[in-house]
């Protein structure tokens, strides 16, 4: 098995950012994964006291689809994050002062319109990361198993669609899912294995134009009899994973 493409999301909800090779740690994401968020104006979250919340407080593709169509590029050493938004000039801001991530939020407000509830705040806490899981960790696709929906549904389907951090190939479609409870070696990092990806309906979503085109949850559903694609792992060996590594499951 191989290492097909490696990404991280530095915003929740907005464009994947590829990577070369990624350095794992011990019980973290990919560094810079999921570090922001837009929290709606109603959310609870402390960012004195950060702690998982689901995904409805934060604008995200679950409710907010028009969010596909924004692209960010985040730089880890400099703290800036640069946005693209439809109809919009590009625009950078420093995501470690107060004022840049004002200027971030304002913009983002902007673009979700009336979607945005009361006074959004754009969001960060050190060590957290708005995942969709309660425990830190990365998310794996098989790539045969997004071309078994394909032929299933005959429809094409974007694989970041499916917002994984690692795409794998040479796997039979659905194989993964006997991984659950095991470990595998992916590069030089050693992950546990610890559940299927139940797939909501952000999966609905072209990230290419915005649109709600597949409803995945249902179509995998109907011609497979869950609403799986993935699996999600934690890392209990930190270690380098670049593109064209090998990924084997461990005895």
């Amino acid at each position: 098995m191989r290492v097909e493409t490696l990404y991280r999301y530095p915003v929740k909800g907005l464009t994947a950012e590829a990577m070369e090779v990624v350095e794992l740690e011990e019980g973290e994401c990919i560094i810079h994964d999921r570090r922001f968020a837009l929290a709606q104006g109603d959310a609870p979250f402390d960012e004195a006291a950060p702690a998982f919340l689901p995904k409805r407080h934060f604008a995200c593709l679950m409710v907010n689809e028009r969010l596909a169509l924004v692209s960010a590029a985040y730089d880890g050493r400099s703290g800036q994050l640069l946005l693209r938004i439809p109809g919009e000039a590009p625009m950078g801001a420093d995501t470690s002062t107060p004022e840049g991530r004002n200027a971030i939020a304002a913009a983002l407000t902007a673009y979700l319109g009336k979607e945005a509830r009361g006074t959004p705040r754009f969001v960060t806490a050190p060590g957290h990361a708005f995942a969709d899981d309660r425990k830190k960790g990365v998310t794996l696709i098989n790539l045969a198993s997004i071309a078994a929906l394909e032929k299933a549904t005959g429809l094409k389907l974007d694989p970041l669609r499916f917002r994984a951090n690692i795409y794998f190939s040479g796997l039979p479609a659905w194989a993964e899912f006997d991984w659950v409870g095991k470990e595998v070696l992916l590069g030089g990092a050693r992950l546990l294995i610890e559940k299927r990806t139940m797939r909501c309906p952000a999966t609905q979503v072209n990230p290419l134009t915005g649109e709600r085109d597949a409803a995945v949850p249902k179509l995998l559903r109907e011609h497979f009899g869950h609403m799986d694609m993935g699996v999600h792992a934690v890392v209990v060996e930190r270690g380098r994973v670049a593109l064209g590594d090998s990924l084997e499951e461990l005895p």
